[in-house]
């Protein structure tokens, strides 16, 4: 397992926030090769921590832990009741429609190609996506999202984006060759976090700058 140590962004008593770096699990995989991850890394600091959610090995940013028991039932009941406010923002191929608009295509588990999802307008589960066009770059044809995800399946923003003819660069799961090879990494971040803190309900808010690129020679989308 890495020492490497995690930016730890907020902590107290009850919650642990850590800024996850791209490439790293967040709980354990199978096999002695994926026990390094997040979590663990956090529980050598802190032994008392426990998991309340998970961002994608190949998405980065912010990623709570609560402290014990308790403070995790209060966690993953506020997760459960959407009581949590997450944003993440993402580079991606080409140029949206300016503006804000909602992604509604329901997902489920593409077993064939696991872990890969797909849209299924028959069988999939409800999945809900609010992006906001922050800007555009046409040399290099890409474009800068804010992400909402106002529902929590599995690469939910990856597959929307996917679907909606914009996927997300260095993304090699689900955009094409030529758009994933354009990224050594998944240019996707969670970048706001805001939940109520598990002792006291008062609101804890977080931001995390994303590590990559901004589009050059932006072009700011009207709205």
């Amino acid at each position: 397992m890495s020492s490497e140590r995690l930016p730890v962004v907020y902590v107290d008593d009850a919650l642990v926030i850590v800024d996850k770096p791209a490439g790293l699990l967040s709980v354990p995989g199978r096999g002695d090769d994926k026990k390094d991850c997040a979590a663990t890394r956090v529980q050598a600091l802190y032994p008392d921590a426990l998991v309340v959610h998970r961002l994608d090995m190949a998405t980065s940013g912010l990623l709570a832990f609560a402290r014990g028991a308790a403070a995790q039932r209060c966690l993953s009941m506020a997760f459960a009741e959407r009581a949590v406010g997450k944003v993440y923002e993402a580079v991606v191929d080409g140029q949206p429609q300016p503006g804000a608009a909602d992604i509604d295509l329901p997902l489920r588990a593409d077993w064939p190609r696991r872990p890969r999802q797909c849209v299924d307008r028959l069988n999939g589960k409800p999945s809900l996506t609010r992006y906001r066009v922050l800007a555009h770059d046409a040399a290099r044809s890409c474009s800068w999202l804010e992400l909402t995800p106002l529902t929590g399946r599995s690469h939910q923003l990856r597959v929307h984006l996917q679907a909606l003819g914009h996927p997300i660069l260095g993304d090699a799961l689900y955009a094409p060759p030529t758009v994933a090879s354009r990224s050594a990494r998944l240019l996707l971040h969670a970048t706001a976090l805001k939940l109520p803190h598990p002792l006291t309900g008062k609101v804890v808010a977080l931001c995390s700058a994303a590590p990559f690129f901004r589009p050059v020679a932006l072009v700011e989308a009207p709205g």
